[in-house]
């Protein structure tokens, strides 16, 4: 299938590297790596997989890959790295992406999920922790676990010098540790897409400007209630560095989620995982496109929602209620708000209106934003 490579400038002296594969009238999917991570390590199996269905969008964050290394001389702060999510979808003329985030990644897309909503037609994010929890709680005050203390040691020696075989070697080391316990983990896959991200990156130097970034302005975990976006958080009950409730808790605090599991995933990405975790994406991104519901799987993964949420219009409910007397009604109505969210309407609904122009996106009117300036691209 065709792929195509773009250069995209996202602010001053800073340029993007870009790739997109798949059908260019097709659904986009915007992939969004974590932390210190090239877009090449998004495994080439998931995105052909998806990339059959959909347009598949990937690109390297600054000071990864074949972005811009400026970090030294033009500092930025993590939250400014949603923003170059952003910046990729208008060079490439996409108006709405299903986008995905995995780590750093999933933090990225709750603040788009926040700040650029009419920009999403659905989220999902995986091996993640909400804003203001985990990584993403510059405060230190969360009760959620940690990292697991063999990570938090390997992460001591990021951006230490060493030779490309010591270098490599480290890696892998890093990746049996992100992969957890109970995935199968094949040194040699991960060897070989080392070897491809050093060869696309031009270095075996690791990327370190994201642990240097300043992180604040992610302490907005209580905005998640009112996000209206379609929201399917994947669980990875391995993962050593948000390791379980984390997914649980990101999924009940944001207003429109659904959690499902793939078990045995961790913090990476192994042959193993990538059947599911695609399943689970395409239901996803299928049923946002239908207009329809996300509804539990009898796939691969499990479905482990606490129950589907109920919507009803405060309308419905005063209506039922007349004919009650007024015992029963009282009762009833201690009941609903024990149990149903009455005040708020149904996030699904809402999104399918915003896909229908029926409902006008806000802070619209009278912002003029500059026509992004064009990507330079070659096809490969």
């Amino acid at each position: 299938m065709a792929t195509v490579e773009h250069v995209v400038p996202v602010a001053e002296g800073v340029d993007l590297w870009v790739e997109e594969r798949g059908d260019p009238a097709a659904p986009v999917v915007l992939l969004v790596m974590g932390a210190n991570a090239s877009g090449l390590t998004w495994p080439e199996e998931l995105v052909d997989r998806l990339a059959r269905r959909y347009r598949v969008v990937r690109y390297d964050h600054r000071d990864t890959g074949r972005s811009s290394r400026a970090f030294d001389e033009r500092p930025y702060a993590l939250r400014d790295l949603a923003g170059d999510a952003v910046r990729v979808l208008d060079a490439l003329g996409v108006e709405r992406a299903h986008v995905v985030g995995m780590s750093m990644g999933g933090v990225l897309v709750q603040l788009l999920l926040l700040d650029a909503p009419q920009r999403l037609r659905s989220a999902t994010v995986f091996a993640t922790a909400a804003l203001g929890a985990g990584l993403a709680d510059t405060t230190g005050a969360g009760e959620l676990p940690g990292p697991a203390p063999e990570l938090l040691q390997l992460w001591q020696e990021l951006g230490a010098e060493r030779d490309e075989d010591a270098e490599l070697a480290w890696r892998v080391e890093h990746w049996r540790v992100l992969n957890g316990p109970d995935a199968p983990f094949d040194p040699e896959e991960f060897r070989e897409l080392e070897r491809r991200v050093a060869a696309h990156s031009g270095t075996w130097r690791s990327p370190t400007a994201h642990a240097l970034a300043d992180p604040s302005g992610l302490e907005r975990g209580a905005e998640l209630a009112a996000v209206g976006v379609p929201v399917l958080v994947v669980e990875a009950p391995a993962d050593p560095v948000n390791p379980p409730p984390h997914a649980r808790h990101l999924a009940e605090v944001v207003g429109s989620a659904r959690l499902v599991t793939v078990p045995g995933m961790g913090h990476a990405l192994p042959r193993s995982v990538l059947g599911p975790l695609a399943d689970a994406l395409e239901e996803h991104v299928d049923a946002v496109e239908a207009g329809d519901r996300p509804v539990a799987s009898a796939g691969p993964y499990r479905d482990v929602s606490s129950g589907p949420r109920t919507f009803v219009p405060v309308e419905e409910v005063a209506g039922a209620l007349r004919p009650l007397g007024d015992g029963k009604a009282d009762e009833l109505r201690r009941t609903l708000d024990e149990h149903v969210d009455t005040d708020v309407e149904d996030p699904f609904e809402r999104h399918a209106a915003l896909e229908r122009g029926g409902l006008g996106d806000e802070g619209d009117e009278g912002d003029e934003a500059a026509a992004p300036e064009p990507p330079h691209h070659r096809a490969r």
